[in-house]
């Protein structure tokens, strides 16, 4: 079944989260993930608004799951951490 990574962020280091932004695209897309939403116009209903949401889809919750503990992926990563405040799931679609 399809999955969609879901990331609500706010940017903290716009220099070094460009950084990640550069390096997580191409690890995404290298384990089958295509980004569906990228910081576009939202409306926040519940809970903590971020002002960056984005979601991608994968093959499966399995797929998204490696990409994130893959080396590329970590190596963007590396450059968040301290430059974002993130809140970041992956759901399994009914597709």
């Amino acid at each position: 079944m399809p999955a969609l990574w879901i990331a609500h962020v706010t940017v903290t280091d716009a220099d070094a989260y460009g950084k990640y932004a550069e390096l997580a695209g191409p690890a995404i897309a290298k384990h089958g993930g295509e980004f569906i939403a990228r910081g576009g116009r939202f409306v926040q209903l519940e809970g903590k608004e971020r002002p960056r949401n984005v979601v991608a889809r994968f093959p499966s919750v399995e797929a998204a799951v490696d990409c994130y503990h893959s080396p590329e992926y970590q190596e963007a990563l590396d450059h968040a951490r301290g430059a974002s405040e993130r809140e970041l799931m992956v759901v399994e679609t009914s597709e």
